[in-house]
């Protein structure tokens, strides 16, 4: 049995992007519609008036410039306010395991691998498209791995290093020689557009890390320590699934053909904020402890993009000083909030600078609560 490192990772993003000005705009000729609309009912108190958004007050409160999307057109039609996906055939492979597969693929590439050096898939993600069959099986059949295993896994923002642990036991197990897992993430559909206070959160996007054992080749970065937390919170719920359907009507839908009650992403950010800050701050810094680490013994942290505000305030506990910028990267400002691959979007693309024995914390946290820490070291 040998440990698990990791190998490589891989990155794919879509090629349309919704800067916070056309969203404002979108979102504003909205609101300026429905008030107009509901006039009636709003000089009678019995619906609110819709306030106006502004790219300003976005970028201030989460550090969002821009998001990337699967569809921009359907996002910004304010009679539509959702991605416009086409449907896809059962002979046809589904949309999240193709970006998901786009992933895998370039992770493969970077590290100088083929499917045929991989055991194992694990699709770790926020919204799976379906119930079953597994999407991660379908990846796995997407890259022709006839003789291996895929199971999808959901611990919302924090799947990507759930997976990471869960992949890396099984490889230290002796189960597997390497396990892709893989992170693709429409949140664009899971989103309610119409939303002032959430509407410039997520974007789109899929990653993928390749885990492989250690003796099986150079290079990559080193495992030094993984850890789970999650408590649970109601501040942060998406309660869209199959039993919705039983709890309306029928014919009860919007003009759009979407569930009147649809039950989306919803949060108490404020909420949230108050309370993941500390706990995961005290997470890092108490499993820095137990892996006899110091705050001048890290190089980098890769935090989850969540809000630029929270990852500020994390990496200033972790590091015992202001930190950013080349200490905690970011990248909300061209992805938004990509749920569980934002922090393997940092680690991808801000890692290769990085020396041999430079230590580092990929970290994630999300709804939940949940919380993941992959403590990493350069190989050579």
């Amino acid at each position: 049995m040998s440990a698990a490192v990791i190998r490589a990772t891989g990155l794919w993003t879509p090629d349309q992007s919704i800067s916070n000005e056309e969203l404002v705009s979108s979102y504003n000729a909205y609101a300026v519609a429905h008030n107009a609309r509901h006039a009636d009912e709003i000089d009678r108190g019995e619906t609110e008036a819709l306030t106006p958004s502004s790219a300003e007050f976005i970028e201030k409160a989460s550090g969002i410039k821009a998001r990337y999307v699967i569809d921009k057109a359907g996002v910004l039609d304010i009679d539509r306010m959702v991605p416009d996906i086409a449907p896809r055939g059962n002979d046809q492979i589904s949309l999240l395991a193709e970006i998901g597969l786009k992933a895998c693929q370039d992770a493969l590439a970077r590290a100088g691998r083929t499917a045929a050096d991989v055991d194992g898939v694990i699709a770790a993600a926020s919204n799976m498209q379906r119930a079953y069959p597994a999407m991660a099986i379908e990846i796995q059949d997407a890259l022709g791995i006839e003789d291996g295993f895929g199971f999808d896994m959901n611990v919302a923002c924090s799947s990507a290093t759930f997976g990471i642990q869960a992949a890396a036991d099984m490889i230290a197990a002796g189960h597997a020689r390497a396990i892709l897992v893989v992170n693709p993430e429409i949140c664009s559909a899971h989103l309610n557009w119409r939303d002032r206070d959430s509407h410039f959160i997520f974007g789109d996007v899929a990653t993928a890390i390749l885990l492989e054992r250690e003796d099986l080749g150079t290079g990559g970065w080193a495992i030094i320590g993984t850890k789970l937390k999650t408590k649970f919170s109601n501040n942060i719920r998406n309660n869209f699934g199959f039993l919705n359907r039983t709890e309306r009507t029928a014919g009860e839908t919007a003009a759009n053909g979407a569930p009147k009650d649809d039950k989306l992403f919803v949060q108490e950010g404020r909420k949230v904020f108050k309370e993941v800050v500390p706990m995961v701050s005290d997470m890092i810094r108490a499993h820095m402890d137990e892996l006899g680490l110091s705050p001048d013994d890290m190089r980098r942290v890769w935090l989850h993009q969540a809000n630029i505000n929270m990852n500020l305030m994390i990496a200033k506990k972790v590091f015992g000083r202001d930190a950013g910028g080349e200490d905690a990267p970011t990248i909300l400002d061209d992805y938004a909030n990509t749920s569980s691959a934002g922090s393997i979007i940092a680690f991808h693309l801000h890692s290769d600078d990085l020396k041999a024995g430079d230590k580092g914390v990929i970290c994630s946290f999300g709804a939940g609560y949940s919380a993941g820490t992959v403590f990493v070291e350069k190989l050579a």
